[in-house]
């Protein structure tokens, strides 16, 4: 008697890959906070420093722009991304997708593409209205040189998070400490850089990933050429990745218990 398979066959990986896409890009834009996280507060920036004296206290298009953005990144990945997972979390949504035939490492690679994706158009936006409205002239050079390093920035912040997430399972803790690390990282990247703190506090701010970034960003936008403190930033950013990335998912638990 010849036996008859029932068993389903299992979905490529193409197919959950593009399932899980679908599904996160749908959460996304129909979430109407993430929206406004990645794009209301660099925008506003951009907008607000093009009144009275700003521009000249701040430094000039290249680093109001670059500010925008290290702003942005920061709010929309270590904010945003890190409260989104951990919610998602402490409701079971993570564990019902764990019995999906996608892989684990999938679930999470789809999540980090969407919010990558969402940040590099949330900067295109931010760069074209900046130029505009501080009257700066960006080649397609540029452009394309902005859109990396924001890859790159979306991946530090990222990386933050997930470790973050990995450590701590409360969701109100993270909240918290998300909330006071964005603070800290923001008043001593851009207060410590400005020199306002001390010498000894303006070289620890430069190596912040909020401090690299807007390094790289203002180098890029002001058509600075390649200096030692172009390379000390690209590799505070990529030290930075690799030490969150592992810690994230060393330690991420997949229930909040």
């Amino acid at each position: 008697m010849t036996s008859i398979s029932t068993g389903s066959a299992r979905p490529s990986p193409a197919l959950a890959m593009r399932s899980l896409l679908r599904a996160d890009f749908l959460v996304l834009l129909n979430s109407k906070t993430s929206g406004l996280l990645s794009f209301f507060p660099p925008v506003v920036i951009v907008v607000a420093t093009t009144f009275g004296k700003s521009q000249s206290r701040l430094g000039g298009p290249g680093l109001i722009i670059g500010l925008a953005l290290t702003i942005g990144l920061i709010i929309s990945c270590l904010l945003g991304y890190t409260l989104a997972l951990a919610h998602d979390r402490e409701i079971g949504v993570l564990q019902r997708l764990r019995v999906t035939p996608a892989p684990t490492w999938m679930i999470l690679s789809s999540r980090l593409i969407v919010q990558v994706v969402i940040n590099l158009v949330a900067s295109i936006v931010v760069v074209i209205v900046g130029a505009i409205l501080h009257g700066l002239a960006i080649t397609a050079g540029q452009y394309l040189l902005v859109l990396a390093i924001a890859t790159l920035g979306a991946a530090v912040f990222l990386s933050i998070g997930q470790a973050l997430v990995g450590l701590v399972r409360s969701t109100n803790a993270i909240n918290a400490i998300a909330r006071l690390l964005m603070a800290v990282l923001m008043i001593l990247g851009l207060v410590g850089g400005t020199g306002l703190l001390g010498d000894t506090l303006k070289t620890i701010a430069d190596w912040t990933p909020v401090g690299a970034l807007m390094t790289l960003f203002s180098d890029v936008l002001n058509h600075a050429a390649w200096s030692s403190q172009t390379s000390y930033a690209l590799l505070a950013c990529t030290g930075y990745i690799i030490v969150f990335a592992y810690i994230g998912i060393r330690w991420f638990r997949w229930e909040s218990r």
